[in-house]
Order: structure tokens, then sequence, then C-alpha cells
């Protein structure tokens, strides 16, 4: 199990900081696990899942608008 910062993230996701934890609050998103003080990380894995599933749902709807 890896843990990356927020930078990385927000890299791997193209959202901007606020849209990441906005989707965070709407339990969206990974949440993220505190290390110590402010510092936070989230799980690579939960991370690559979320990208995942929003290419799978990509997908579901170019199938959907091909059979209409």
């Amino acid at each position: 199990m890896k843990l990356i910062r927020l930078r990385t993230v927000l890299e791997m996701t193209a959202l901007s900081r606020s849209s990441l934890y906005r989707l965070m609050d709407a339990n969206e998103f990974p949440k993220s696990i505190p290390l110590a003080g402010r510092c936070v990380a989230w799980v690579d894995e939960e991370v690559e899942d979320w990208i995942a599933q929003r290419i799978a749902m990509r997908d579901d709807e170019v199938k959907e608008s091909r059979v209409v």
C-alpha cells in the first residue's frame, strides 16, 4: 500500500484543490488519511480506483448514447 500527498493526487486527477475537497465532502472521492498535524495523504489504490470508475462512467454513457 502506498500513500500519496495532495500534489500527486491533484496531478493524477487534474482536479483543483477546491474541487477535490468538495468531492470529498460529498463522499464522491476517497477520504484523506491524517498523518501528523496538518499533513494528510491518500491511498494510491483508492485514487486509482476512483479514476477507473470515472472512465467506466464515461464509457457507459458513450454506450448508452449509441443505443438511442
